[in-house]
């Protein structure tokens, strides 16, 4: 894999992120692993009663995703989370059981539904998780990038709005040779 995408399905900012990398990866003909990144993991009892129903969701597709990696089917995962996303943040739907349903159907991973409610891959998104917080923390969120020949993971790169190539092209190429330098920390602004 040419970058591993750590995040979870429920973040805004970790969905604008992800159209950054996916626009990246069409124009360089990089492979993207899509793994899990739990925010209902990290903000475990501090969760606001208003985004239990969302991260409850969030589990379930992260369950897919880690099944669908176990089997190395990378493209289905990304496939899956553009369907959720899309649904979620751009159309505006609340995340749930019909909104999991559609984006399942519409990736055309009937095949692999049941994970969604298979408790066992809880484990696999434990683990995933622990990875990425591991590599790129403490005090971050989601997503995490992480590169081969990079010693850690990066939190981010935040975006307020997805690129054009042009600019998508040039975050990467900027973020790259720092991801890979071992004395780089952090570059970091406030948001608008």
């Amino acid at each position: 894999m040419d970058a591993t995408f750590f995040f979870d399905p429920a973040c805004p900012w970790t969905w604008r992120t992800s159209r950054w990398l996916v626009a990246v990866a069409d124009a360089r003909n990089l492979r993207i692993e899509w793994r899990a990144f739990s925010l209902a993991i990290l903000n475990q009892g501090k969760i606001a009663p208003q985004f239990a129903e969302a991260l409850e969701a969030s589990g379930r597709a992260l369950r897919l995703v880690e099944a669908l990696r176990a089997q190395g089917r990378h493209d289905d995962a990304g496939r899956f989370y553009t369907e959720l996303g899309t649904r979620t943040h751009d159309a505006g739907d609340p995340p749930g059981p019909k909104v999991l349903d559609a984006a399942v159907e519409a990736a055309g991973l009937r095949d692999a539904a049941a994970a969604l409610d298979d408790d066992s891959w809880d484990q696999a998104v434990r683990e995933s998780h622990a990875l990425a917080y591991a590599s790129a923390g403490p005090d971050i969120g989601s997503p995490v990038l992480m590169v081969p020949g990079a010693d850690r993971g990066i939190h981010g790169p935040i975006v307020t709005e997805v690129p054009g190539t042009d600019d998508a092209l040039t975050i990467w190429d900027s973020l790259l040779p720092l991801i890979r330098m071992p004395l780089f920390h952090e570059v970091k602004r406030a948001r608008h």
